[in-house]
């Protein structure tokens, strides 16, 4: 039985509960590009699907307003699937369980991937209507947005009419976002040869935090599991000898990591102390994070006395300097705009295995030259340490537009209907208006949507009635004539 089927809208949250059982993470999104290719078949709709699955429906305009300005409805079909340690659910393959908590509706242990679902499920509710007006609607529906962008970067746009584009990614309802930084994706590497060792094998265990969306909470300061796992070892490193067998933390490099685990190796005899050390580190964090990230914890279990695979001491200390040395978090504000990150960066993916060490970073910034001086900076330190660095998925930001004939009309509509203007403002996370705006020439852009919280987390939620009063302005938007 369909959980949202009581909800309004009926057709919108329709279409986003057939959306949640279709697996969709990043890089996870055959199902998805072919489920948007039969919807279009089956209304006769012209369509393109690529290569890589980037997905075009076009549906032309209603009566009395084929003269009006075309509109591209855009938005990304992948999610950031993240679950909890204890869920059941393999997101590859498998649907979410969705539910409802008063106004919010949420996915049980896992992410709820209204980010961007939603902008799907109100293009397709669009898309299947036969009593919404509208001008010829385009609707762009790109791949793998979460992790670098992917799909609007080899996107062809050749074929649309559209000069005005509603970009229906953000998740805040009453915000206009008009411009947004630009950023990239860095992993630092290095490798080291790998020993037998026999020793005492501990767990140790960062979990409780808060986590979230490394453009949206990067400026809350909140605690990065990763990052602090590379704290806790350099200090153990001061007070005793021990190597590194095993690491692993975070699930996107966009997403601030709420959980980390590392396997050490130390002396039987160490071990009777280290219990007490990393109770001592434990309170220390706690206290440095209270009032930002409170549910912090920091374990230690005992695995057993093992013969097994690991690196040096040595090896060990030269990872994990690198590891603290490279810079995480809010690098600059922004001068022009009070509250804005300028410059920032997360280091959302932590591994050690087979005596490798991958850290995946998402760089942002809304300046270019800031945004490039900072990987210089991470290349460096990458290279004292002796190991190595790729970047991938370099996007533009989006910049302000002074003269923008949708942005005037949104805020005319807005006015409209509830009375007040809505905020006019730029964003420190990446969207996609950067790089489509330069396929199109001339591209006006706005980004709108619904009220969501702590996306890219399994505690992410979805307001019902915003999602209700967001539709009804997209109806409005697209039904005023110029």
């Amino acid at each position: 039985m369909a959980v949202l089927s009581q909800l309004e809208p009926k057709s919108v949250f329709r279409f986003f509960e057939e959306i949640s059982q279709i697996p969709h993470g990043s890089g996870n999104v055959e199902q998805i590009s072919d489920y948007l290719v039969q919807f279009a078949k089956e209304r006769n709709l012209f369509y393109i699907q690529d290569a890589i699955k980037n997905v075009i429906i076009v549906k032309e305009a209603t009566e009395g307003y084929e003269k009006e300005p075309a509109v591209i409805i855009q938005g990304h079909m992948d999610m950031v699937a993240v679950k909890k340690p204890d869920c059941p659910i393999d997101m590859k393959s498998q649907g979410l369980q969705m539910a409802v908590n008063g106004d919010f509706i949420y996915a049980e242990g896992t992410s709820l991937g209204g980010d961007d679902g939603i902008a799907v499920a109100y293009a397709l509710a669009i898309l299947d209507a036969d009593d919404i007006k509208h001008p010829r609607l385009e609707v762009v529906i790109t791949v793998d947005e979460e992790t670098g962008m992917d799909g609007a970067r080899a996107i062809d746009l050749s074929m649309l009419q559209g000069k005005r584009l509603l970009n229906l990614d953000s998740e805040e309802e009453g915000i206009l976002l008009t411009s947004c930084a630009g950023g990239a994706r860095v992993k630092c590497e290095m490798q080291a040869s790998q020993l037998q060792t026999e020793g005492m094998l501990l767990e140790l265990e960062l979990s409780g935090l808060l986590g979230g969306h490394s453009g949206a909470e990067i400026h809350k300061e909140r605690a990065n599991s990763n990052c602090l796992m590379g704290r806790v070892l350099y200090a153990l490193l001061q007070e005793l000898d021990l190597r590194l067998i095993s690491m692993e933390g975070g699930l996107a490099d966009n997403a601030i990591p709420r959980q980390t685990k590392a396997v050490i190796s130390v002396n039987e005899t160490v071990a009777e102390h280290l219990g007490t050390a990393v109770k001592k580190l434990e309170k220390e964090l706690q206290g440095e994070y209270a009032g930002k990230d409170d549910g912090l914890y920091l374990t230690c279990k005992r695995i057993g006395i093992q013969e097994t695979v690991g690196i040096s001491e040595d090896d060990t200390m030269k990872m994990v300097a690198m590891l603290i040395a490279l810079p995480n978090g809010v690098q600059t504000m922004s001068a022009d705009m009070p509250g804005l990150v300028e410059t920032s960066l997360n280091l959302g993916i932590l591994k050690f295995e087979n005596g490798r060490l991958l850290a995946e970073f998402a760089v942002r910034s809304s300046v270019e030259s800031a945004k490039h001086a900072l990987i210089d900076k991470m290349r460096a330190i990458t290279y004292l340490a002796g190991g190595s660095m790729e970047v991938s998925g370099d996007y533009p930001g989006w910049k302000y537009r002074k003269e923008s004939p949708l942005r005037e009309k949104m805020i005319a509509v807005y006015e409209e209907m509830y009375g007040e203007t809505p905020k006019i403002e730029a964003i420190h996370a990446g969207l996609e208006c950067g790089i489509l705006g330069s396929k199109i020439e001339d591209l006006d852009c706005v980004s709108f949507g619904p009220d969501m919280k702590d996306i890219h987390t399994t505690e992410e939620v979805l307001s019902v009635s915003s999602t209700q009063r967001v539709w009804q302005y997209l109806l409005k938007v697209l039904a005023t004539k110029d």
